[in-house]
């Protein structure tokens, strides 16, 4: 298992027609599919963040875990310490690119009933990911 630390966001938003570029946050840590729940919960806690990006064995994006996912699965009665995240991802979407619009991104996010989406490049990499604020 690999971390990988991401790019810093950019720091020019324009006042009209934002982008998910301009919002999403990027200092997020990515970890592999085949990490445990519990280190997937420590890494966050080391990272001081509420969300992680997954990634395949092809370093592709294929979904985004909250803290609060995770410990919903770890406070469920078929919870073990081998569950990985791979077993917790299911659906694996809704994503986002860096030139969608707030609105289309705000959008998406309150029909998929989701507070975080990854930001992909065309290829399918994690650029980011865009959090509701809290």
């Amino acid at each position: 298992m690999t971390l990988v630390q991401m790019q810093p966001r950019t720091t020019q938003p324009t006042a009209v027609g934002r982008t998910v570029a301009d919002a999403m946050d990027t200092a997020g840590p990515q970890v592999c599919d085949d990490m445990t729940v519990e280190v997937a919960l420590s890494v966050m806690t080391s990272a001081r963040t509420g969300h992680l990006l997954v990634c395949d064995d092809g370093g592709l994006c294929i979904g985004v875990v909250t803290h609060a996912r995770l410990a919903a699965v770890r406070e469920s009665s078929a919870y073990s310490d081998r569950v990985q995240l791979r077993d917790i991802l299911g659906y694996r979407g809704p994503f986002t690119s860096p030139v969608t619009t707030m609105a289309e991104a705000g959008h998406l996010m309150r029909h998929s009933d989701v507070d975080a989406v990854p930001v992909v490049d065309e290829h399918g990499s994690a650029l980011g990911v865009l959090a509701l604020a809290r």
